[in-house]
């Protein structure tokens, strides 16, 4: 049956909104499945960062380069292969057998979602005029802030009533329905201007230096820095880090050209990306972990805990675009990170007798609140301080830095949270108990015959901060100290790695409030800026800006 243009352009923009959609339910609903992950397949702290690092880790090294195999080989069929290669990795890791398998299928989902995600944008760009772009990308937008309210909820219901591993298992029928729409009713397109060479060594090196510099943060805890494979890592990955920027440098046809950096406001949103990012992304991979595992939350609880943020900022995002654009995005940049820095200390007062309505929401719609207030007007500001011509590639670097600040984020806030908690086991339980002496936690005297019971309970905990207690075999008694000591260690170590947040908040807003100058105007629309981010799929889309001919 014949489709019509209109019915066409209808069924792109739903395959766009479902392959973006399939991505961030994804990446949400992981966060409240780690401590069912953490249980059935005894995983560490360090393990757990790893199911989300190694993915951040292979989309953002390769996620410029998926947008430029679209424009080369076919925007729909790179698509599609990004949409199968999703869902086969999903059905991979919803099989893993061990915690080892499953960070390897991870990364290749990160893989496959470099080829995804820039898709979905440059699909829309493709099919609709310019005159309908804006409204269309809307909706995507739209729709996809939708979906990232619902993956933690999504994520706690599939966990708390069939298995984590059903986190990835509903993937697959919808990529499935997703790819046959993609196949019968997406028109194939390329951008005939698209430069034929990619930047493999940049790709490499990326990888290279991101991946040592993550696997010394996430490893030292457990191995100390003095250990020659952290040294060696930490080594790696640094001069990793180096030979990219020299490497980019010489580079004809860079993943990240350097020259934009030359300009001051790129240079300055950019670096308050990183940071902001890497307090969101650090913060929130740790709260629901804390909640469920010490706080007592169940999985669903722990999904529907974090969607004031969202709804704040489907309500405060799109009036801070325009305020941002009518007065100057420089002290929404920078009071913004300052009001989520005020939300996240009020969560840091957060202990294993958490109340939702008092101890959580207020930190968490303050927090919600400085996020909305940042996130239109660093994105604006991005697209403002570079031609519209260079606008894809720019929007594609700032989506990539922000994934780095989230695999950044979550590996040094878990290293601050992971020394923090041993050193209060260290100081709650000497190292003398086991020989049998006494020791006195709380109200409850653990006694010479259970101390080396006691003890061993403790050690075994060391590696897995946040986490319930094993206190099988244990009198009750001796139990209810184990408890005590490791609830009272994850509730110090949590509060640290909340306040680092703060700080690495405060210090996006800092570099904000002396580096971004206020432009006389931003100059791009939003049918402008979405024809030239098509390569990147960056989210979130800044507001359409007036016509430079009604100002």
């Amino acid at each position: 049956m014949a489709v019509t243009v209109r019915t066409r352009k209808l069924l792109t923009l739903i395959v766009a909104i479902l392959g973006l959609s399939v991505v961030i339910i994804d990446g949400t609903a992981v966060g409240v499945a780690l401590p069912a992950i953490e249980e059935d397949l005894n995983a560490t702290l360090a393990d757990q960062q790893w199911i989300a690092n190694s993915y951040l880790l292979a989309l953002a090294a390769l996620l410029l380069v998926g947008g430029s195999l679209g424009d080369l080989y076919g925007r729909r069929r790179v698509f599609t292969i990004g949409l199968i290669g999703f869902g086969v990795t999903s059905l991979l890791c919803g099989l893993a057998p061990n915690v080892e398998l499953l960070i390897a299928f991870r990364a290749l989902q990160g893989a496959a979602g470099a080829l995804l995600v820039p898709g979905t944008l440059s699909l829309i760009s493709a099919a609709f005029d310019p005159d309908e772009r804006g409204q269309a990308i809307g909706q995507w937008a739209a729709w996809s802030g939708l979906t990232g309210a619902l993956g933690p909820i999504v994520g706690g219901a599939l966990v708390d009533g069939l298995s984590w591993r059903w986190v990835f298992f509903i993937n697959v029928p919808v990529i499935l329905a997703t790819v046959a729409l993609t196949v019968r009713y997406v028109a194939e397109s390329r951008d005939p201007t698209a430069q034929r060479g990619l930047d493999v060594p940049g790709v490499i090196l990326a990888a290279v230096g991101l991946g040592g510099v993550t696997y010394a943060l996430i490893a030292s805890p457990a191995d100390g820095w003095g250990d020659s494979l952290v040294l060696g890592a930490l080594a790696l990955g640094v001069a990793g880090l180096v030979a990219f920027l020299v490497a980019e440098a010489r580079s004809g046809h860079p993943l990240m050209p350097l020259g934009y950096f030359r300009q001051g406001n790129f240079a300055a949103a950019n670096a308050a990306t990183l940071a902001v990012y890497a307090a969101l992304s650090g913060a929130f991979f740790f709260v629901p972990i804390f909640l469920i595992g010490t706080a007592g939350y169940s999985a669903l609880e722990a999904g529907f805990v974090l969607l004031p943020i969202t709804l704040v900022m489907l309500v405060v995002s799109p009036r801070a675009g325009r305020w941002g654009d009518r007065y100057g995005p420089r002290w929404f940049m920078a009071g913004g990170p300052a009001i989520a820095a005020a939300g996240l200390l009020l969560l840091a007062r957060l202990d294993e007798n958490t109340n939702y309505l008092t101890d959580l929401l207020p930190g968490l719609l303050i927090f919600g609140l400085g996020l909305s207030l940042t996130v239109a007007p660093l994105t604006t500001t991005v697209m403002g301080s570079v031609e519209a011509s260079h606008a894809g590639v720019a929007s594609g670097i700032n989506n990539m830095l922000s994934r780095v600040g989230g695999l950044l984020g979550i590996a040094v806030l878990g290293t601050l949270l992971a020394f923090r908690f041993e050193r209060e086991l260290d100081h709650s339980a000497p190292p003398d108990i086991a020989a049998g002496a006494s020791v006195d936690v709380g109200a409850i005297d653990v006694q010479n015959g259970s101390a080396s019971g006691f003890s061993a309970a403790v050690a075994e905990a060391r590696d897995r901060p946040l986490a319930e207690p094993d206190t099988a075999g244990l009198s009750a008694p001796v139990a209810d100290a184990v408890q005590i000591v490791v609830h009272d260690a994850s509730v110090s170590a949590f509060r640290l790695s909340v306040v680092a947040a703060a700080a690495l908040a405060l210090v996006g807003g800092i570099i904000s409030a002396i580096w971004i100058r206020n432009p006389e105007r931003v100059k791009l629309g939003i049918s402008e800026v979405c024809r030239a981010c098509s390569r990147t799929g960056v989210v979130p889309v800044p507001p359409k800006a007036e016509p430079e001919e009604s100002r």
